[in-house]
């Protein structure tokens, strides 16, 4: 049986918002079958971006297949000159249940990668779920993605009650020159450190900044002085561009979301966490630039999770906090998370020009490094 023929294209809003939202729908993402609701802009995970496209696949005036990519800076050790490279990141493939295994995909992916090649890219790299082998045969099998990285992604139900922070803890919002000095000066050599930071920082999604020290430490920053110990974060609203919905959960989570409410209401003297409907659509924040530094930073760490937490409650929106950290990190010991919803991510890379070819062996065959830069425009 012959293949229709189909077409690869830019994405032209006017015209094919309404239908990738409509091939979004059908396309239900991971093993829960969570659905992604751009809000009517199917460009919204790379529009923040410097450099980006959006291809799509048309067959027979129906839209069967899409694919994003952008491309920025961003530290990669060992790398000439001064440890940059430029990447593209491959993101939001999605093709539709009847168009499969006729090609779409790996064209998508082809001109993807043809695109990051025009522009000079010289590492192509993607993040998915482990469990998700379809994805995996089609780069590692098809076009020769390599392992590379195993972060891990930490999740945090946001409820109701409020957490009380120790009076001992200064917690300060730092001003977006400072915050950019204080990653650059402490962060730039963390891999895949984007080197425009700063429109990260001054983004509108973009909440703030945040230093946590102790209040005996009060010429933080003077002179460009830190405490013994301190901790940093800030903090990108997701949901200002999107929103999430989970289509369905395995059992033994079923069961336990049921037990854990059914606890909570007999027993309202334990002030047990309220778990958030999971199942109507939802925001989330993402915490990003987690900085950790000397002997008491963990419970720096912990309080300005808990600070997250109490400014997240204040959302009728935000019902998740996300974070996601290198496979090594020992960030992991201070975050607070469930077990239940956080997950391993898998990112693979590919060298696309000769410069790139002659430091990918070193570069995919080094030890991971144990902290990572997780580029929350790209969350």
């Amino acid at each position: 049986m012959a293949f229709k023929k189909f077409i690869i294209r830019s994405y032209e809003g006017h015209s094919d918002r309404a239908k990738v939202e409509d091939l979004e729908r059908r396309c239900k993402v991971g093993p829960s079958e969570s659905v992604l609701d751009t809000m009517g802009d199917p460009m919204c995970r790379i529009r923040n971006s410097p450099i980006y496209i959006m291809l799509v696949a048309e067959m027979e005036n129906e839209l069967v297949g899409v694919i994003q990519g952008l491309i920025k800076m961003v530290t990669v050790h060992t790398h000439p000159p001064k440890d940059m490279a430029k990447v593209g990141y491959v993101l939001g493939l999605r093709v539709s249940p009847h168009s499969r295994r006729n090609g779409v995909g790996s064209s998508l992916v082809q001109r993807l990668e043809e695109w990051f090649t025009s522009n000079d890219v010289e590492y192509a790299y993607m993040a998915t779920e482990k469990e998700n082998h379809a994805s995996m045969n089609l780069f590692m099998e098809k076009f020769c993605y390599t392992k590379f990285r195993t972060p891990t992604i930490l999740i945090n139900p946001v409820n109701s009650h409020l957490f009380e922070i120790s009076s001992d803890i200064e917690i300060a919002m730092v001003k977006v020159e400072e915050a950019e000095s204080l990653y650059r000066r402490f962060m730039g050599s963390t891999e895949f450190f984007p080197s425009d930071i700063e429109n990260i920082l001054r983004n509108k999604l973009n909440l703030g900044t945040w230093v946590a020290y102790f209040k005996g430490d009060s010429d933080f920053g003077l002179d460009g002085k830190v405490p013994n110990s301190w901790a940093m974060v800030s903090v990108w609203n997701c949901g200002e561009i999107f929103k999430l919905k989970i289509g369905k959960a395995p059992l033994s989570c079923m069961l336990f979301t049921k037990s854990w409410s059914l606890i909570g209401r007999m027993f309202p003297c334990m002030k047990l966490p309220t778990l958030p409907n999971f199942f109507s659509p939802f925001g989330f924040y993402f915490m990003y630039g987690l900085y950790q530094e000397g002997p008491l930073s963990g419970k720096l760490v912990r309080a300005l999770c808990k600070f997250v937490h109490n400014m997240a409650s204040r959302s009728e929106q935000c019902k998740i906090i996300v974070t996601e950290i290198g496979g090594r990190d020992d960030l992991i010991h201070h975050i607070p998370h469930w077990k239940l919803l956080s997950c391993e991510d898998l990112w693979c890379i590919k060298a696309l020009n000769n410069e790139g070819t002659n430091k990918f062996h070193e570069l995919s065959n080094t030890q991971p490094p144990t902290t990572l830069f997780v580029d929350p425009r790209e969350v």
